[in-house]
């Protein structure tokens, strides 16, 4: 397997495992539907292998669902076999892989009884999670299927034969176990292309269709685009194109037209699993003690200067409903200037189907580089350590993948985990502990009438209705104020200016009459109580409201 300069890392794993003897059977998964740039074309990850690392084998065969059986490269010796003219109809997947194992059988007696040369046999199975899935376990079929197609890995005569198969899946726990975990199947994962691949694949869609792009140099270009499957990049460039040959009118590719196409491009090959938020609001956005704005910014200049031993692996903010957990994670990468990954609803009905929509997930965040990984009600997304007698052992293995994840010290100063919640009492304890998350920051409300009437100006500043602080204080303003209160507030203050014409001041005196906490009082000393008692600093809270630490009060 003679591999060219420019082969990816993992065809490079891939060539040293067969060529040492070590496995002959390899399963790629990942990012295996997208393009790679080679030798001035972008081709998919068959023609890859083919070119790669194929080039010495005398027969390469291929299968899909869709084509069935069909011969990509072929040997004198296999056309000249009795059997050949039998692949045109092996469509079904038994009946394929019954074909392609007695022929190698068929080469193993002839070289047993020293008759004919050695032949090089490759295989490549497309859509092989399609084929046998994890979810098909107690199926006859699927299981005949896997029976057969893990002896080319692992019994003689394919073992002593120059053979190798390659079984292709888009997410390794699609894949039957059997297959997937078997010790003598190489797994090997295709990564969504990084900044240098993304800068090749760029210099050939400018050569293709020169008048898409404004500029030449795509240094800058390919570091925006990390994340971003070449396959999406090359429909936006030919899109562009087609579009400037009857628009005359509209502009050519710049850094802010990728920009704002790279979060739909990366939501898109995410398939909706996560909401990619490209914050343009900072810390001075977020109204906060200045001691955790102070605490906060200290990480930020630490990640800047890639000093890593102190940065934290991640973040729990927690607090009551409405105290602006998700604003504040807005602000922070904003700050620090990195994208923000949120994970949406990545279960699923189907065995398998969740463990594999969060290998995707894990897939996008590992090619995005420096990047804040959310996790939104955390609480209720990240499962339990025991799984329910209801959903199969679901949630034990989310919350092992996510655990495992979280944990792999090569991602400190790459991943910053940021969980939000509630209840952070209801996260496993070792979701929480050191290691995967360092800080517990509390989110609290106002406890003096100075903090709510800062707060209200600041959310009134943004309706350009801001009286002053100090007006402001001559007013009895609710104590125990969340952002999401205080915005509600603003909100009614601003319509009753706008509709009556009444003064700021005046619009909130009256604003102020008949006033009801949008969250009732318990609950909300229940959830600050919580809080506080999970804070790795007391610094973070502020003194009067510290003695809730030890205070017993009742359960929600």
């Amino acid at each position: 397997m003679a591999l060219s300069a420019d082969a990816p890392a993992w065809a490079g794993e891939l060539a040293l495992a067969y060529e040492s003897g070590a496995h002959g059977q390899f399963v790629l998964y990942g990012n295996v539907g997208d393009r790679f740039p080679h030798q001035g074309r972008l081709i998919g990850l068959s023609a890859l292998l083919d070119a790669e690392l194929l080039s010495a084998f005398a027969l390469v065969l291929r299968y899909d669902p869709g084509n069935g059986l069909s011969v990509q490269r072929a040997s004198a010796a296999f056309q000249q076999w009795p059997g050949a003219s039998a692949v045109a109809s092996a469509r079904e997947p038994r009946a394929a892989v019954e074909l392609i194992s007695r022929y190698l059988r068929y080469r193993a007696n002839l070289s047993a009884l020293g008759r004919g040369e050695v032949e090089a046999v490759a295989v490549i199975v497309r859509s092989a999670d399609q084929l046998m899935p994890a979810n098909r376990q107690g199926d006859f079929d699927t299981a005949s299927l896997v029976s057969l197609v893990r002896d080319w890995a692992a019994e003689p005569p394919f073992t002593e034969l120059p053979f190798a198969s390659f079984l292709i899946a888009d997410n390794l726990n699609d894949l039957h176990p059997q297959i997937a975990q078997h010790p003598r199947v190489a797994r090997v994962r295709v990564p969504l292309p990084d900044a240098g691949v993304i800068k090749l694949a760029l210099a050939q869609l400018q050569l293709d269709h020169p008048t898409a792009f404004a500029a030449a140099d795509h240094d800058q270009t390919a570091q925006l685009l990390t994340g971003v499957s070449i396959s999406a990049l090359n429909s936006l460039v030919r899109r562009r194109s087609f579009q400037l040959r009857h628009q005359p009118d509209l502009r050519p590719l710049a850094n802010a037209d990728w920009i704002a196409a790279k979060k739909q491009m990366v939501e898109t090959d995410a398939m909706g699993l996560v909401e990619f938020i490209d914050s343009t609001k900072t810390l001075e956005h977020y109204y906060a003690q200045e001691a955790l704005k102070a605490f906060l910014r200290t990480d930020i200049k630490l990640w800047h200067e890639a000093d890593l031993r102190a940065l934290p692996m991640g973040y729990i903010f927690c607090g009551p409903v409405g105290t602006g957990k998700t604003y504040l994670v807005e602000c922070l990468a904003g700050e620090a200037g990195v994208p923000v990954v949120k994970l949406k609803n990545f279960r699923d009905r189907w065995v398998g189907s969740s463990e594999g929509n969060l290998e995707k997930i894990f897939r996008l965040i590992h090619a995005l580089g420096r990047c804040i990984v959310f996790i939104d009600e955390a609480d209720q997304t990240l499962g339990k350590r025991a799984s329910g007698d209801g959903d199969s052992g679901l949630s034990g293995r989310l919350y092992s993948m996510i655990a495992q994840e979280m944990s792999d010290t090569s991602n400190r100063g790459r991943l910053l985990w940021i969980l939000a919640s509630s209840r952070p009492d209801l996260i496993e304890v070792d979701l929480k502990r050191p290691g995967r998350i360092d800080v517990k920051i509390p989110l609290l409300p106002t406890t003096t009438q100075a903090e709510s009437a800062a707060l209200l100006n600041a959310l009134l500043k943004r309706l350009d209705i801001a009286p002053g602080v100090a007006a402001m204080q001559e007013l009895t303003l609710p104590l125990l104020l969340t952002p999401g209160a205080a915005e509600a507030l603003a909100v009614k203050v601003y319509r009753t200016v706008a509709s009556t014409q009444a003064t700021p001041l005046a619009a909130l005196k009256q604003s102020l009459l008949g006033y009801q906490p949008p969250v009732s009082p318990a609950a909300l000393a229940f959830q600050m109580r919580i809080a506080i008692r999970e804070t790795t600093d007391i610094a973070f809270v502020p003194e009067s409201l510290r003695g809730l630490a030890n205070d017993e009060g009742g359960g929600q």
